[in-house]
């Protein structure tokens, strides 16, 4: 019995060794958008070829902060390596979760911070199409990258395979179904956490 249990927390800290590198980068990824937009939204900036430089960059790193949802098939792959239902039910799924929320959170605050920025210019009427475009955007990025495996910089390093072979693949049916889809489910998380996340602002700031 003791030498199945040290076989198992061997098992257990392996894969978390394992997990622990793409989980570390990935949320690396994902919290550059939200640097991005604290700087370009929130800071009183002029919009000067420099600003307009970070926007670029913010957009093309954005979808790999909900592409973390996408990282759940892991989860699926773990759970074949344990078997205990114990571990499964109090490490890796709590682990999974909160990689999964802190990565989908930084893409609403992102998204909340530029709402901001268009409210302060007057632009709020299109803070909900902005919002709309930015899903379908962050969709084909997500899909680009889980199934494509492009990256935010091949923007720079191949821009002609991105725009040639990336757009050649999602004109099939079954990947505007799948990016769709994303979109869809996009859209109805970042609904419900922007709301859970203004409504916990504010009452931070009441307490204050």
């Amino acid at each position: 019995m003791k030498a199945e249990m040290i076989e198992l927390i061997t098992r257990v800290v392996q894969v978390l060794r394992i997990n622990f590198s793409w989980m570390t980068w990935n949320l690396f990824l994902a919290f550059i958008p939200l640097v991005l937009s604290i700087w370009l939204f929130r800071a009183r900036l002029r919009r000067s070829w420099f600003w307009w430089l970070g926007f670029l960059v913010f957009y093309a790193f954005l979808p790999n902060a909900p592409y973390l949802l996408t990282d759940v098939i892991h989860l699926v792959y773990d759970i074949r390596e344990i078997e205990s239902i114990w571990i499964i039910t109090l490490v890796l799924i709590p682990t999974y979760l909160l990689v999964i929320i802190a990565g989908f959170e930084a893409y609403v605050i992102s998204l909340i911070n530029l709402g901001y920025y268009l409210h302060r210019i007057s632009k709020t009427k299109w803070i909900i199409w902005v919002e709309l475009i930015t899903h379908a955007i962050c969709a084909v990025g997500i899909f680009w990258g889980r199934f494509c495996r492009f990256n935010s910089w091949d923007l720079i390093t191949q821009p002609d395979a991105l725009f040639t072979r990336g757009i050649d693949l999602i004109l099939g049916k079954q990947p505007l179904f799948v990016i769709t889809l994303t979109f869809v489910i996009l859209s109805g998380l970042y609904w419900v956490m922007k709301r859970v996340s203004l409504g916990f602002s504010r009452q931070l700031r009441q307490l204050t």
